[in-house]
């Protein structure tokens, strides 16, 4: 759909977003902080009607949705769980480096996890789906995975989503322009969150 718009949030703060650790698969809750930027949301979502809303299986991105005002509406979707990091979940950067300096998920993916392109090839069903749709979707999920969705989006390689920084609560907007995919919006926040997780 040519003027379609794919409104892509990233679930509110949790514990270990706030601390910097990488959070895949752990169902982490969101923090009380978490829930105040969930609920500010739904003002800044409320300026479009969706044909569709999708939302990662875990708990901290569908109840960002039904915190949002958007949880009766949500379709969950397992392909927008969060980058498998392996033996390096829970760990910050800094823990990782300590043992291997030179690693970089976007390069080398999580060991004993995920690769960005395991990652790509699950957000490409999203995107075809989304694709499909006769009007705008709204999509809850995580920081890595938008951002891979994000560059699958623009036709890029999954490993350009290192280049797609989001903050918790961050409302991105994809849409189109002349027939090309477009970033419109990114990284927006109703409220301030934390980098990582």
């Amino acid at each position: 759909m040519a003027n379609q718009v794919v409104v892509l949030v990233r679930h509110g703060e949790t514990e270990w977003s706030r601390d910097g650790r990488h959070t895949g698969k752990t169902d982490i809750p969101l923090t009380d902080g978490g829930r105040r930027q969930a609920k500010a949301l739904g003002a800044e979502l409320s300026a479009w009607q969706f044909a569709l809303v999708l939302t990662s299986p875990l708990a901290r991105a569908r109840d960002t949705c039904t915190l949002a005002g958007y949880g009766k509406d949500a379709h969950v979707r397992p392909e927008l769980v969060e980058w498998d990091y392996g033996r390096y979940e829970g760990l910050t950067s800094k823990q990782i480096a300590v043992t291997n300096p030179e690693w970089s998920l976007w390069r080398d993916g999580g060991p004993g996890g995920e690769k960005a392109a395991d990652v790509g090839r699950r957000v490409d069903r999203v995107i075809a789906e989304v694709r499909g749709v006769d009007g705008d979707v709204l999509i809850f999920a995580h920081g890595h995975v938008l951002r891979v969705l994000a560059s699958r989006w623009l036709g890029e390689a999954p490993e350009d989503g290192r280049h797609y920084s989001l903050q918790t609560a961050a409302v991105s907007v994809l849409g189109s322009e002349h027939r090309d995919p477009v970033i419109r919006h990114w990284n927006q926040t109703p409220a301030s969150g934390a980098q990582d997780g």
